[in-house]
Order: structure tokens, then sequence, then C-alpha cells
């Protein structure tokens, strides 16, 4: 069975995986899972050759991986995540002042990405709007934690999302089209 998610320690694969294109190549294995070269060009709108490149980038550092037994001949190349999930911790990196500037970049890369198609959804027309009727949403709230209590719930959020994510989806005939979901929960003031 494949890991789930990878715990990165490692400032250079931070690095790698701190560039536009590369999270993006990333999220469309999550999404789509293997595809080739060409396939992952298509979805990006990005050309064959840049697409290769910043594979090959990820490959190295061991965030995707080659599937050959997906190749219908020895020219086809398939790709896939090594793990669906990626995470990390500031301080694992908190040691080394150049470590903690390349993770503190993966963060702000992250929110950046997560803004972005929030903003992109916005921006959509309004038929595209409408054919999703009530489901998108958004949703704050301020509540009083201890650090424990954040935990807890944060474990509780992540087990409802798995149980979707993980779900046998119906064979109903219905499209069911990608949806991103992000939220955070950390100390803040009003």
């Amino acid at each position: 069975m494949e890991k789930q998610v990878r715990q990165v320690t490692d400032s250079r694969v931070l690095a790698a995986m701190s560039h536009p294109l590369r999270r993006r190549l990333m999220d469309v294995l999550k999404v789509h899972g293997p595809s080739t070269v060409s396939m992952l060009a298509e979805r990006t709108e990005q050309a064959v050759a840049n697409v290769s490149h910043h594979l090959k980038v990820l490959a190295a550092s061991e965030l995707v991986q080659e599937a050959p037994e997906l190749a219908r001949d020895r020219r086809e190349r398939w790709w896939r995540l090594v793990a669906p999930g990626v995470r990390w911790s500031s301080s694992d990196f908190a040691a080394d002042p150049a470590a903690q500037a390349v993770q503190q970049a993966a963060v702000s890369l992250n929110l950046d990405r997560h803004a972005g198609l929030v903003r992109d959804w916005h921006a959509a027309a309004d038929d595209v709007h409408e054919a999703w009727g009530d489901g998108p949403f958004s949703t704050d709230r301020w509540l009083r934690l201890t650090p424990e209590e954040l935990a807890a719930l944060s474990e509780e959020l992540n087990a409802v999302l798995a149980r979707w994510a993980d779900r046998e989806v119906p064979d109903d005939g219905r499209r069911r089209e990608p949806v991103f979901l992000f939220a955070y929960g950390i100390p803040a003031r009003p």
C-alpha cells in the first residue's frame, strides 16, 4: 500500500516543490492519478518540455515516480505521486536559517495557491456559479481552545475529509468535478 502522507524534513525537497508549476503538477496527479507528460502538459496548458523538466526535479526529490507498468510501449512514460499528501513541521527547519527560509517560502506558496483557487472560483462566470448552486461555501469562526483542543478539532476535521476523499464514488452516472477544500485553524488575534 502506498504511503498516504510524506513527512518532509529536507529543505531541498521543500525547495523542489516550492515552485508554482511543480505544485500544480502534484495537484493534477493527486486529482487525476497517474498521467503521461503529454496529459499533464494538456491539463496545465504548459509545453511538454517544460512539464518534463519539472517532473524530473520532482522525481529527484522523490515526490513523483515513474509508473512503467502503465506504459503501452517503451517510449510512453507515466508518472505518479509517491504519496498523495505532503507535510512538514517548521520546527524541523528552525536550526538552519537557509532551511527556515525555504520552509517559509513553501508555506507562502501554499497560501498563495489556496487563495488563488478561491479567487479563480469567485471570478468564474455566473453560469458556473449557478451550476453549483449552494454547494460552494466559506466559513470562519473564532473559537476559544487549548492547544490540545485545537489538535482534537484538527483530527476530527481531517477524519471527515478523509471519509469523503476515500469513499467509493457512486456509479450513478452523475459527473463529479474536482473540488478543492482547505481550512486553517491557527491561534490569532481579532
